[in-house]
């Protein structure tokens, strides 16, 4: 949304925001109104000192602001990092009679008569954790760091709408890369809205980078190198990362940005989506190997830049310092996303994990049939648990939306090419979702079941009313005669990459957030964890009678354990102390082989030819 906007229209606008996705559930809200009126004048700078990249500093310039308002932390919908736990000597200069006192953990009341003040404080880095570091947390380091969004800035609570500038202070002969909007000092670069501010992380320091254009637009690759970094290809580097630009770009017809940029960091793993930039890790020794092996994920993230910031799901909250409502369209967000990001390497001509559609959808299923959680919980509910969800939400299963929605994308998928006898796919979809649903309207599970029917001329509710809202286990036969295949399942053990049976350790431990214990959460209740007598939720105190505390430390013992050990494990549940004993066993997995159905078709097998080419 641009940032001057009539009155009337934006107190519409903030009227819409206010309605069931944000409601006046506290008195701050009630400040999106106040600032209906007049915005604040906001000006942002972040200096880093190279001789203490421990930390940052900001200083907050404001203007035309209310003798009285809140500043806060964002809560990032995906990974609430709680920045605010780090924020240190927090004050305010201004006229006399300013001030600024915490209310909560996350806002500041500030007082600032005649409408200015600054508002000044530093954000110490925690302690970075070991091994590779995730590519959308913040870190400093004498090359170079990733700074801003919701890890760096407070906003203006209902201020959101208001335009900031951002200044980085940085040492000498560093560069800046952000999706943010340039301005005529290098240094400075404009935040249309807040959620702009807080979705425009920047890499500074030394990097290398190479541009290229998509029907005019262009797009920016950003690569920042430790000093050990490896040599890699980078003209196939760059050059796959064109290659699925393209490919996304065509899909929908067109690219909704001015620039985008990519922002890859060695020594970093995973990634995040933003509407014109996305964060990523790729380390230099493993694409010295194979130029191609940061593409998949490179995929998704670019692909949700559609699909999750633009196709959003009608709660998914943008700025806000509340925590992210339950989505239960993640299935969708997620699962389309991830099969498009294979769909979209094949189509490119690039490297895939599995070399055909066939052996990937097979692959698919047996991972789907592995976890008996997907044919006890609906796609909403598994959706539902995925962000900031309770350990063991879903009891002692295990059950993600990504792998949820990507096989009922591929299902939904064969659903619309049978009944369109292939003039139609998932593609045409996509386009209807992105046409219906990328302006201020949030789509719900009626809308995408909409959206389908709409292209397929057939009904879908049953498909809806069975695996989206309800529990029931896909009958993959069914939707895999319309392109002339089946499915067989066999039952063996699981092996490691040298065929040797692997121990079930279908269990995990997560932290306290307070960091004093850590919780077991059980994926599946066929685990001997659970076959023991233990049950997600509870507090692991101790193994084999050495205390235990944190996640590394059970993941640890777990990684120690070889078929036949016994494992005493000593846990608290509901106030009470009970020790069991845990012997490591091996554990069984489906193997799903899809194969020509007897009697397939001629249409059957022309659906198949181009499903299996991509198109």
């Amino acid at each position: 949304m641009p940032p001057l906007q009539s009155v009337a229209l934006l107190a519409c606008a903030l009227a819409s925001s206010l309605g069931a996705q944000h409601p006046l559930r506290d008195p701050a809200d009630a400040q999106e109104l106040r600032f209906a009126r007049a915005q604040p004048v906001v000006h942002y700078t972040l200096g880093v000192d190279s001789a203490r990249l421990n930390e940052w500093t900001v200083a907050i310039r404001l203007r035309n602001a209310p003798d009285s308002f809140t500043l806060a932390m964002s809560a990032h919908p995906e990974y609430d990092d709680r920045y605010w736990r780090f924020l240190a000597d927090v004050r305010v200069e201004g006229g006399v009679g300013a001030s600024i006192a915490r209310t909560d953990s996350v806002r500041w009341h500030v007082r600032a008569p005649g409408g200015e003040a600054t508002v000044r404080y530093r954000l110490v880095l925690p302690a970075p954790e070991p091994g590779p570091r995730a590519a959308w947390k913040p870190f400093l380091s004498p090359t170079g760091g990733l700074v801003g969004g919701p890890h760096a800035f407070m906003y203006v609570v209902g201020a959101t709408l208001a335009p900031s500038h951002v200044t980085f202070d940085i040492p000498r002969g560093w560069e800046i890369a952000t999706g943010l909007v340039p301005t005529s000092d290098p240094r400075t670069f404009l935040a249309p809205t807040a959620d702009a501010l807080m979705e425009g992380p920047a890499l500074i320091g030394h990097f290398r980078s190479w541009r290229f254009a998509v029907d005019g637009v262009p797009h920016r690759v950003i690569y920042w190198p430790t000093p050990n970094a490896v040599p890699f290809d980078t003209a196939a580097f760059v050059g796959g990362i064109r290659r699925v630009t393209e490919q996304a770009i065509g899909l929908f017809g067109r690219a909704p940005w001015r620039e985008f940029t990519f922002l890859f960091q060695d020594n970093a793993w995973g990634g995040l989506e933003h509407a014109n930039t996305v964060t990523l890790g790729a380390s230099s020794d493993q694409l010295a190997r194979d130029p191609n092996t940061a593409m998949l994920e490179t995929a998704h993230e670019f692909f949700h830049a559609w699909n999750l910031m633009r196709i959003r799901p009608v709660a998914f909250r943008t700025v806000d310092f509340r925590v992210q409502p339950p989505l239960r369209g993640l299935w969708f967000s997620e699962g389309l996303t991830l099969f498009y990001a294979d769909l979209l390497l094949r189509r490119a001509g690039l490297p895939t994990g599995d070399s055909t559609r066939t052996a990937h959808l097979g692959s698919l299923l047996a991972r789907y049939l592995s976890q008996p959680g997907y044919a006890k919980f609906s796609a909403e509910r598994v959706s539902e648990v995925a962000y900031n969800a309770a350990p063991g939400a879903l009891g002692d299963y295990g059950a993600s939306a990504h792998l949820h929605g990507e096989v009922l994308g591929a299902m939904l998928d064969l659903v619309v090419r049978g009944a369109t006898s292939g003039r139609k796919s998932m593609d045409d979809v996509m386009r209807l979702m992105l046409e219906r649903f990328s302006g201020e309207r949030g789509f719900d599970g009626r809308g995408i079941e909409r959206a389908v029917a709409d292209v397929c001329g057939c009904k879908v509710t049953p498909f809806f009313d069975a695996h989206v809202r309800g529990a029931n286990p896909v009958a993959f036969d069914r939707y895999l005669a319309t392109i002339g295949l089946r499915a067989t399942v066999r039952w063996g053990l699981a092996t490691d990459a040298q065929g040797v049976p692997v121990v079930d350790l279908r269990a995990y431990a997560t932290d306290a957030p307070d960091g004093s214990h850590a919780t077991l959460v059980i994926s599946n209740p066929e685990t001997p964890f659970a076959k023991a007598g233990l049950h997600s939720g509870d507090r692991l105190v101790a193994v084999n009678g050495a205390p235990l505390r944190s996640w590394r430390e059970f993941r640890n013992v777990l990684r120690s354990l070889k078929v036949g050990d016994t494992t005493h494990v000593e846990v608290e549940r509901a106030g009470r102390r009970l020790s069991v004993t845990v012997v490591a066993a091996t554990q069984t997995r489906p193997f799903v082989t899809l194969e020509e159905l007897p009697g397939a078709t001629g249409k059957g097998r022309a659906l198949r030819a181009a499903w299996a080419a991509g198109r």
